[in-house]
């Protein structure tokens, strides 16, 4: 990430999940971790697990010259482990890093690191949810038009869309939360997924180590199986496009020509048109999502792997996973911020549904007219009076009410009551409460 794009995109709490200070740290949670598990099982002494421990703190390591041997050593790991050997009491230097391998430790260090984005994330997503939720109820009678293909469709309602908004984040924290509990395990296999330098207490190690770092123990060894890593990405992809998405829609509602909704309160201008307002919160998450979803093919294709470890594929893993955490986060946060900001006009959604001089209840009038007429001969009356209306600026309703064959069938309020918004809105109250209701299942984490 250059500087250019650092303030627009990841943002301070997931770029300091996944900083360079903050890996150290965590492959260092996990060497102490590993000591201690390997005391607990009796593998090494107690005293020396403690003395390992007590040095795994990253202020007490040269991280640039850790991460300058790395580009010879290939690994971070060998380095790490020398500095750490080095800080600790001769007795307890033999038993640095005891029967474990470089991946064992960057593995698992990542792992945690996930753990600590997925939270973020999943928190962000809760916020979100809230918002939408408020939103769904406050606006669920307020109408506005919907759009398929970007031209008026039917009516709909502000708070319906907001319902579908809310929708999709509940099922992504609620997937985002099973995948912590399938995704998130301990790594331990040695040289080549055997744990033979622990002989018969390898297991019970692995086990151990998981329960020190509060992660699960997975059956076997993963270092060329990475399935749980793909399936994280995989999600936070989805959950970028989701983000992408209401950005999107953000955006689309903040057109001059559409004035519906204000996405930012301040800022977005020009640097040479003072008048412009831009909807700077929708564009940063539109591009955010776009920059994570970029990256999760690199990760999904870095999992082609070679026998029992890889070569390439898991160091080109680890930082295109980076990426990914860091632009889902940011495109999360852009959408919380945009949100948050929202002003909604409702007036202007009422003036737009009639720009088309009714033809937004072109669907209403062919409903109301196919029980006598039949759906097909209903459907061609109102489609020659839909043209006639477009071609001569006539609105709907007054053709229809003019049209001896729509008289035939309704009566003059029976045809006001097809051009009431309000009575073409079917499910969309049920709808809403269905959203609602399932994001109220949620509950805390």
């Amino acid at each position: 990430m250059t500087e250019r794009g650092a303030g627009l995109f990841p943002t301070s709490e997931m770029s300091a999940i996944f900083s360079a200070l903050s890996f150290v740290q965590r492959m260092l949670d996990v060497e102490a971790a590993l000591a201690h598990a390997e005391a607990r099982t009796g593998v090494i002494p107690q005293a020396s697990a403690d003395a390992i421990a007590a040095a795994c703190r990253a202020d007490r390591f040269d991280t640039a010259a850790l991460f300058s041997e790395t580009a010879t050593a290939g690994t971070p790991v060998i380095p790490l482990i020398r500095m750490l050997t080095e800080l600790v009491p001769a007795a307890a230097r033999s038993h640095v890093h005891w029967g474990a391998t470089s991946q064992d430790i960057m593995d698992t260090a990542l792992v945690l690191q996930m753990r600590d984005g997925l939270d973020l994330v999943t928190s962000g997503l809760g916020g979100i949810a809230a918002r939408c939720a408020a939103l769904a109820d406050r606006y669920r009678h307020t109408p506005m038009a919907g759009r398929t293909l970007t031209q008026h469709a039917v009516p709909i309602t502000f708070g319906l869309k907001a319902a579908r908004w809310l929708a999709q984040t509940t099922r992504l924290i609620r997937q985002l939360r099973g995948l912590k509990g399938e995704a998130l395990v301990v790594q331990l296999g040695g040289a080549a997924g055997t744990l033979a330098a622990l002989g018969d207490r390898g297991v019970r190690v692995m086990e151990a180590l998981a329960e020190e770092l509060h992660l699960a123990a997975p059956a076997l060894p993963w270092h060329t199986e990475r399935d749980r890593i793909a399936d994280v990405v995989s999600t936070l992809g989805i959950v970028a496009s989701a983000m992408g998405k209401v950005g999107t829609d953000l955006a689309l509602l903040a057109q001059t020509e559409v004035g519906e909704a204000t996405v930012a309160s301040t800022g977005g201008g020009s640097s040479t048109m003072p008048h412009k307002h831009n909807p700077v919160e929708a564009a940063a998450a539109i591009a955010s999502a776009r920059l994570a979803i970029g990256f999760v093919p690199i990760v999904l294709s870095a999992g082609i792997q070679e026998h029992e470890r890889a070569v390439g594929g898991w160091q080109t893993e680890a930082q295109a996973m980076t990426d990914v955490f860091s632009f889902t986060g940011a495109a999360v946060e852009w959408v919380s911020r945009a949100l948050g900001g929202l002003q909604v006009d409702a007036d202007r959604m009422r003036r737009n549904l009639d720009l088309t001089g009714g033809l937004i209840m072109a669907e209403p009038l062919t409903m109301a007219l196919a029980p006598t007429l039949g759906r097909t001969e209903a459907y061609r009356i109102v489609q020659r009076l839909s043209d006639q209306s477009t071609q001569t600026k006539i609105p709907l309703r007054e053709l229809a009410a003019s049209n001896e064959q729509v008289q035939s069938v309704l009566r003059p309020d029976a045809i006001a009551r097809v051009f009431d918004v309000s009575s073409y809105a079917g499910s969309t109250n049920a709808l809403i409460d269905r959203a609602l209701a399932e994001y109220r299942t949620l509950g805390p984490e």
